[in-house]
């Protein structure tokens, strides 16, 4: 997981103007008779969180010492520890299902299904979760050009996943986040152009925002704002050893 230094600070704003994922998405995921779960790439541990509200055991996996550092603060029944998708440090066949939630494009997608399916349990669920903004409402189409966002919803996309898994299929929810315009600007803060981005690039962003947010959609400051997501869930089942010949 090449996870970028722009995503190895800034933990606390992160778990603040992130949105969270729908319940639908676990519910869709889960097998009924699920116990343990793995939340690689967990962050602050947006998607832990419904992995704990099911009753699962969960051990979370991140690279980010700044973001475990809050993951733990929210979540102190979790065994948090640094590390990747291509190397998680977890023990062998110990999970029932392996979540990796916002992540999956940082990876090495084939050396971390090696990994993922190690630490599977005979058939183990791999998800793969993204939240996107929804692109299809013309405002959060311009709201997201204006943002640099990579996190967009595109109808075609398919995650690459290695051969250890099977029967890859997906599951859709529409939702909305409400925040307020001045949480929509520190949300941009937490994107990796931004964080990236020089001085006059940070202003300009921040201006077009206000000018976007406040004088053409015509928000009040602090009024409620529902910005549309899609949460698009994948899942494939681990794929049994082939048999001795």
């Amino acid at each position: 997981m090449e996870l970028g230094q722009s995503f190895q600070d800034g933990g606390e704003r992160y778990d603040r103007v992130r949105p969270g994922y729908p319940a639908d998405s676990l519910r869709w995921l889960l097998p009924d008779t699920a116990e343990t779960a793995a939340d690689i790439g967990a962050g602050t541990g947006k998607f832990t969180a419904l992995l704990l509200e099911r009753g699962l055991e969960v051990a979370a996996v991140d690279p980010s010492t700044d973001m475990l550092e809050q993951l733990r603060k929210s979540y102190p029944q979790v065994r948090a520890l640094e590390g990747t998708a291509e190397a998680t440090g977890l023990a062998d066949s110990a999970f029932d299902v392996v979540s990796v939630a916002q992540a999956w494009h940082w990876c090495d997608p084939l050396i971390a299904s090696t990994e993922i399916s190690r630490i599977l349990r005979p058939q183990g669920i791999l998800g793969l979760i993204w939240n996107q903004l929804d692109t299809s409402v013309p405002w959060v189409h311009r709201l997201s050009r204006i943002m640099h966002a990579g996190d967009v919803h595109k109808p075609g996309f398919r995650p690459v996943i290695g051969p250890e898994f099977a029967g890859l299929e997906s599951h859709l929810t529409v939702w909305e986040d409400s925040m307020t315009p001045e949480e929509i600007m520190e949300l941009s803060k937490s994107r990796s152009y931004y964080l990236r981005a020089n001085q006059a690039t940070r202003a300009k962003v921040m201006g077009n925002l206000e000018w976007y947010l406040y004088d053409h959609l015509a928000h009040a400051p602090g009024g409620i704002v529902q910005l549309p997501y899609v949460t698009q869930t994948w899942r494939a089942l681990k794929v049994p050893p082939a048999p001795p010949r």
